[in-house]
């Protein structure tokens, strides 16, 4: 089960259930892989809706490898993810807010 408190987000490749999470290692992977702009561009796009399948990509990959995953961007093009191009969306932003969500007060 994937841990929401600690930046977890649970994803489904080929039914297969996986883990994935933007560590510090897989955010810096993550804006090398952007080529332009920063992940505040990035938090941007998304706030206005106005990422495209490439962020998307990105942020899927890199929460995955975050995650212990060892595949590529290459490997996600023959790859069903579950919930097709909406569910890829829905997870990438919420792989963003987990991993800028500060703690609740107790």
């Amino acid at each position: 089960m994937a841990n929401p408190w600690t930046g977890e987000v649970a994803i489904w490749l080929d039914g297969q259930r996986h883990v994935a999470k933007l560590t510090l290692g897989a955010l810096a992977e993550l804006e090398a892989a952007l080529e332009a702009g920063s992940l505040l561009d990035l938090v941007r796009r998304f706030e206005e809706r106005s990422f495209s399948t490439r962020d998307v990509l990105a942020l899927i990959v890199a929460g995955l490898r975050g995650g212990g995953w060892q595949g590529t961007a290459a490997d996600l093009l023959q790859i069903e993810i579950g919930g097709g191009p909406v569910g890829a969306a829905r997870t990438a932003a919420e792989l963003l807010a987990r991993a800028f969500a500060l703690p609740e007060d107790p």
